[in-house]
């Protein structure tokens, strides 16, 4: 894959925010490319990996693609709960600790998602955007879909990026809130990130670069880290968010919680 640069020599990039069933060919770029980078560090199964939510219509997707939209560089999605398939949390953890099934119903019931499937190829390592730029954006465009709450089940070197953006540990469930997953030698830790909207509990770096995002959806920007620069073209107004309906999606998640999930997840429900 060749990445276009600018008249400095850096990259040049679109980051990109749409509904996984308003565009296909990017889901498939995105398949792809994350793919590729799992079976890189000899990760060959995950439970999300059966690529359903290619047709969920609450899914969205956040890509970082070539200006052409012709390849896809790296991802990451959120998946808002009570879709056509549970939360990834959900279908990962849920054999171990069937209380993240009651978890997740609770803070469903005011909007709630999973932030997952982050990923970024080498082309672009190095430069900041499958640990912070992405992470981001996911944040930011959150509210526009009219989310209150994020779990994320995170890597151990991503626990500080989503403390530092809002995120809390979540010790009710697993060990602590950790699991081992994707396999046995790695470990997630459960996160939530309680309030999407004002991100209290972020610090002001991550707070004021998400609040920016917010206010400037369709905006070019040259980002740094560690002396290494990218301009990259934000594009994360969602489209088609007319046909986008969370109170619909509220209600199914109701009704999936109580068809579906272990009866020992519905005692006590608040």
């Amino acid at each position: 894959m060749n990445i276009s640069l600018n008249d400095k020599g850096n990259p040049i990039v679109r980051l990109r925010a749409f509904r996984a069933i308003d565009d296909p060919a990017a889901c498939e770029l995105f398949i792809e490319g994350h793919e590729h980078v799992l079976t890189s560090i000899g990760v060959t199964k995950v439970t999300s990996s059966k690529n359903e939510w290619t047709k969920n219509p609450a899914a969205f997707v956040i890509i970082v693609e070539s200006i052409d939209k012709k390849q896809v560089f790296g991802g990451a999605r959120i998946h808002v709960a009570g879709g056509s398939q549970p939360l990834p949390i959900e279908e990962a953890t849920g054999a171990l600790d069937p209380a993240i099934f009651k978890l997740v119903y609770e803070y469903a019931q005011h909007g709630t998602g999973e932030f997952c499937g982050l990923w970024n190829s080498r082309e672009i390592a190095g430069y900041g955007v499958g640990s912070i730029f992405l992470s981001r954006a996911c944040v930011a465009v959150s509210t526009q879909i009219g989310l209150k709450s994020v779990f994320a089940l995170c890597a151990p070197y991503t626990v500080k990026m989503g403390i530092n953006a809002g995120y809390e540990i979540e010790t009710s469930i697993g060990n602590d809130g950790t699991f081992y997953y994707p396999k046995l030698d790695l470990v997630a830790t459960t996160m939530i990130l309680k309030d999407a909207d004002t991100l209290s509990k972020a610090n002001d770096e991550e707070k004021n670069a998400i609040f920016k995002l917010r206010e400037n959806l369709n905006i070019v920007r040259v980002e740094e880290l560690r002396r290494k620069e990218i301009e990259i073209h934000y594009e994360t107004q969602i489209p088609n968010l007319d046909k986008w309906d969370l109170k619909e999606v509220i209600a199914n998640a109701k009704q999936s919680f109580f068809k579906n999930a272990p009866d020992e997840s519905k005692i006590n429900l608040m």
